[in-house]
């Protein structure tokens, strides 16, 4: 059990009958307000400003029993204790400035890490290797904007610091820079959140199967029937450490069954919020996937289109690429070709063979980052099309704001209440 306040040292003494020194450890005898004996274990004393959460923090460790645990918690309820908000530890860390926010949210994600490389990112988020590239970039934008306002704001010493070269050449740093942190992130989003993987195509084209060769389990029903499935039926799968969830759709198709019509409207709203889809054909009865109509699709997610049943039109196994897009041909049934599948994945989510990503990231990061990428692109045309500087000023420091949400240094109340409520107590 953790304490955490200006009172802690205090209770602990009350509780375990000694004065505890700075960082060692103290084998004691926990008791109630009338001197019985609760338990016995280790006290430790963590001085502010050397702790966790920069105040005064004991931590009581028991047996662990629930009722000697709820009776230790009881008496400490009893000096003055309350029981802490979701996260409050945390929170109160990042408040006092021992973390970042994104080094915050790296303590909930470390925790509700599904597989072992979230688990490593995570760890290294809260080690500061996200926050350090953010403040690199932070910096940079800092030089800048000093050179551009000094500029605009001291016109007498006639530096045409538009035209010499100079912001242009640093803007264009920032804008790499930005676009090498987005990348990562989004790496790092899809190894925290998982790639959510949409099988789509026409009715028996060997959705089911695919699903099922992916998923390792018979997770849906194949038929030769078509529109076997009606719903949508999802899996969480880990394709070498990345998290997949993957959702098997009703065949697309003009239907008259009231229950199939259901099933296909749920298909196109899995399909509009998904990073990727996988558009199945029947190759054997398809091959030129001449029935795809890319108007009944959203333009802005990509395709893959996977040519199923090769063992039946014997098309040798492939990857290729076309025109239309990335083009694999497998067979579900068999278990052909699911590899050069899975290795595309990994690839089209910027996961190379030999990397797992730098650290992990949350969609809100990304919206952060894209916020502030967006007013660099705007300062620069401004700066090309009308020799701006108060419009790249502007651009620069709105850039600077968004990136700064990642921390925390310019983040709203309710946005820091949102984010440590979803932490679990204690933390």
């Amino acid at each position: 059990m953790r304490i955490s306040g200006s009172l802690a040292r205090q209770m602990a003494s009350t509780i375990s009958g000694i004065e505890p020194q700075a960082r060692q450890a103290h084998f004691v005898h926990f008791r109630d307000a009338e001197g019985d004996e609760i338990d016995e274990g280790i006290l430790l004393y963590f001085p502010a400003p050397h702790s966790f959460t920069g105040e005064d923090v004991v931590e009581l460790q028991g047996h662990g029993g629930p009722i000697v645990m709820d009776l230790l918690l009881n008496r400490t309820l009893q000096l003055g204790a309350r029981l802490a908000r979701a996260g409050e530890f945390s929170e109160r860390a990042y408040l006092n400035d021992k973390i970042d926010l994104a080094q915050a949210e790296a303590i909930a994600d470390l925790i509700d890490s599904e597989t072992e490389v979230s688990a490593r990112l995570a760890v290294r988020s809260l080690q500061g290797i996200f926050s350090n590239r953010v403040h690199q970039l932070l910096e940079q934008l800092t030089q800048l904007r000093i050179y551009v306002e000094a500029a605009i704001d001291f016109p007498e010493e006639e530096i045409d610091f538009l035209s010499d070269g100079k912001v242009e050449k640093d803007l264009e740093k920032i804008i790499d820079r930005m676009e090498e942190l987005q990348k990562a992130a989004s790496i790092g989003r899809v190894m925290r959140d998982g790639m959510t993987l949409v099988i789509a195509g026409l009715p028996n084209a060997g959705k089911s199967s695919l699903m099922n060769a992916l998923s390792g389990a018979e997770a849906a029903i194949v038929t030769d029937i078509p529109g076997t499935t009606r719903d949508v039926l999802r899996e969480r799968i880990q394709i070498d450490g990345m998290p997949v969830h993957l959702i098997d759709t009703a065949g697309i198709r003009d239907s008259d069954d009231a229950v199939e019509k259901i099933g296909i409207d749920r298909a196109h709203k899995e399909i509009s919020q998904a990073d990727r889809i996988l558009w199945i054909y029947d190759g054997a009865k398809d091959p030129q996937h001449l029935a795809f109509d890319r108007k009944i699709l959203p333009e802005n997610i990509p395709i893959t289109f996977v040519h199923n049943k090769a063992d039946i039109s014997g098309q040798e196994v492939c990857q290729r690429e076309t025109e239309s897009g990335s083009e694999i041909v497998l067979s579900a049934k068999h278990d052909q070709g699911l590899e050069l599948l899975r290795n595309h994945l990994k690839t089209s989510m910027g996961l190379e063979q030999t990397t797992e990503g730098e650290f992990i990231a949350r969609r809100r990061h990304l919206d952060a980052i894209s916020r502030a990428a967006r007013h660099l692109q705007d300062g620069k045309q401004a700066m090309l099309a009308g020799m701006a500087g108060e419009l790249l000023a502007e651009d620069l420091r709105q850039s600077q704001i968004d990136l700064s949400d990642i921390t925390g240094e310019f983040s709203a109340d309710d946005l820091l209440g949102e984010i440590f409520s979803s932490f679990c107590i204690g933390k």
